[in-house]
């Protein structure tokens, strides 16, 4: 049976990706608190380095590498801010890094991948088995594989935020009630579900998920892993992998309250209310946690809310848009 992580994991995740990792703010609004009747805090990932939280993790994952494996490298497969963050870290530790990406990646995530030194591999999301490309380029050179969540230092890096944000709320007196969390395979949420766990056990923690995306949702509804039956055709680039990863959803499963489900026009909104009254630029996936609490998708009047905002690495043409 797999080794899972712990809070202790994420401990020692801090202390590694400390100096390197930003330790970015807890966000508030006076409109936000005002709508939902709640006391907001919005975790800003998009103040990360590369944008989002996917370098916590990948910095934590790649910092275990021993120096005799570096030439060789690693490979990964990304939408986009898993891909930034290896690129990134990689750069930063001296690493051969190899990136699998989706054809319809956003031009600006394939771009910043490409500057950080990394070499890009495109394939199409709906055909192409993206994980045996990368078991095959990885045998062929002898390269770790880093994937996206499904891996115990991933989580434990991705925790890191979650650590951070219950840091500063018990400095200020406060105990979360409620802590919805942006997902795709799972990885962010198990590990802020065990940070949070930890420091607040009676807090609600809930995923949040895009309309046709919801595996998580369901998942944790019937009590074991299912698929979502698209594979591409949403806004939330970053959140289409295929059903929740199996040791993330081990994690997950005892700590999660539930799933919550919002609409394409839910998210738009989010990216424009996060433009025009918190000044910050979101990406659709990392808007998904503020998409639910602005549509009331969550009761949570008279309570402290945290809530992730995971990353802000949106085409601008696209976020033109949403904010017009």
């Amino acid at each position: 049976m797999a080794v899972l992580p712990t809070a202790a994991d994420v401990a020692e995740a801090a202390r590694v990706i400390a100096g390197v990792a930003r330790r970015t703010p807890l966000v508030t609004s006076h409109e936000l608190d005002a709508i939902t009747g709640a006391r907001v805090f919005l975790k800003a990932e998009p103040l990360q380095r590369t944008g989002s939280f996917k370098f916590r993790g990948a910095y934590n994952r790649l910092a275990r590498i021993p120096e005799d494996r570096k030439a060789i490298g690693v490979v990964a497969m990304s939408s986009g801010n898993h891909a930034q963050g290896v690129a990134t870290a990689a750069q930063l530790l001296g690493i051969r890094a190899t990136i699998l990406m989706p054809k319809d990646a956003p031009a600006l995530k394939r771009e910043r991948t490409a500057a950080a030194g990394a070499e890009v591999v495109l394939f199409d999301r709906e055909k192409d088995d993206r994980e045996a490309m990368a078991r095959d380029i990885a045998a062929a050179r002898g390269a770790v594989v880093v994937p996206p969540y499904d891996d115990f230092h991933i989580m434990a890096g991705q925790g890191t935020a979650g650590r951070e944000m219950m840091e500063d709320l018990v400095a200020q007196g406060l105990t979360p009630d409620s802590v919805l969390v942006c997902c795709s395979g799972g990885g962010l949420l198990a590990g802020v579900a065990l940070a949070v766990a930890e420091k607040a056990p009676g807090a609600k923690i809930y995923s949040v998920e895009p309309e046709g995306f919801e595996d998580h949702a369901r998942s944790f509804a019937g009590g074991e892993r299912v698929a979502n039956t698209r594979r591409a055709g949403s806004i939330c680039d970053g959140l289409l992998a295929a059903m929740p990863g199996e040791l993330t959803f081990a994690v997950n499963k005892p700590l999660v309250a539930g799933g919550i489900v919002v609409s394409e026009d839910e998210v738009k909104r989010a990216v424009s209310f996060a433009f025009r009254e918190l000044k910050l630029v979101v990406e659709p996936s990392g808007a998904v946690p503020l998409a639910a609490l602005l549509a009331g998708r969550l009761d949570v009047k008279g309570q402290v809310v945290g809530a992730m905002v995971s990353g802000g690495n949106v085409d601008p043409a696209l976020f033109a848009t949403l904010v017009a």
